[in-house]
């Protein structure tokens, strides 16, 4: 089947946000926004896909008028974003956050617990709405952690405690504490401060996906998938159109069926929507 075909029977696009849908800004672009729209008449279903929490998601959709349930923490929750519904929740075992507190406390990590409405932090965790990379994230401070380490979709420790840091990521690491994923990274704002997210193992956008097809009774072939990270790679290893935004790093584009002429800034992904509405319409 030539690619026009392919086209012509998507039944749901699914986007990642920062970096692919959203330029630098973070404003939806106009076209992006009518190009979504039309889709959405056309009997497309349009959802997201992102490392964000869902709640930072909210308005975005909003803006959008996507009905679809979200894909947020990278695939860690689906929830509808209209009616608060739940397709899937993956949460942080309780003996792996109370380890991730005691680890903290005796290393003097700054640590914080994602969960779908908010970030929670506590007096000494305070700088971490400043130094987070969590766009869109609701922060609301708390006296203790004690009535949080429920339903924790993410534990996220920080520092410029190199060695320190290092240590607690040792101990997270299989076998040592199996059933976790982590993510260890340098700040994109602040070179010096390490980040430590913990989540529950199995949960990834890729996972996400075929969650979401499942509930929504599509086949993935009947799919496409727009992204341009790291966390995206997952979304690209599935049976969907794979659609690669100008800016995605090298791996994203050697595993893309297309790559568009545009980045993220030139609202590349509304290229890709318009062909497929072209497609749809001849």
């Amino acid at each position: 089947m030539n690619i026009n075909e392919r086209l012509k029977n998507i039944k749901l696009i699914v986007s990642d946000l920062d970096g692919t849908l959203l330029p630098d800004s973070g404003e939806i672009g106009v076209e992006t926004k009518n190009l979504v729209s039309q889709l959405q008449d056309c009997g497309v279903i349009f959802a997201i896909a992102t490392g964000r929490l869902h709640s930072a998601v909210t308005g975005i959709a909003e803006d959008l008028s996507i009905k679809s349930p979200v894909i947020s923490l990278d695939g860690s929750m689906i929830k509808s974003t209209t009616d608060g519904s739940r397709i899937y929740e993956s949460f942080v075992k309780k003996k792996h956050v109370k380890r991730a507190l005691r680890f903290a406390e005796e290393h003097l990590i700054n640590i914080v617990l994602c969960h779908d409405e908010a970030i929670y932090y506590t007096d000494r965790n305070s700088n971490m709405p400043m130094l987070s990379d969590k766009y869109g994230a609701k922060y609301k401070e708390v006296t203790s952690y004690d009535n949080y380490i429920d339903r924790t979709l993410e534990v996220v420790l920080f520092s410029d405690a190199a060695s320190s840091m290092r240590y607690v990521r040792d101990r997270f690491l299989f076998p040592i504490s199996i059933g976790c994923s982590i993510s260890f990274y340098k700040s994109n704002r602040r070179p010096n401060i390490s980040f430590l997210e913990i989540r529950r193992s199995g949960s990834t956008k890729g996972k996400g996906l075929e969650r979401l097809l499942k509930h929504l009774k599509i086949k993935p072939n009947h799919a496409a998938v727009l992204g341009d990270w790291y966390n995206d790679i997952s979304l690209f290893e599935t049976d969907a159109i794979k659609v690669a935004v100008a800016n995605a790093i090298p791996e994203i584009k050697r595993m893309a069926d297309i790559v568009t002429s545009k980045s993220n800034n030139g609202e590349g992904a509304a290229e890709f929507f318009l062909n497929v509405l072209k497609a749809k319409r001849d």
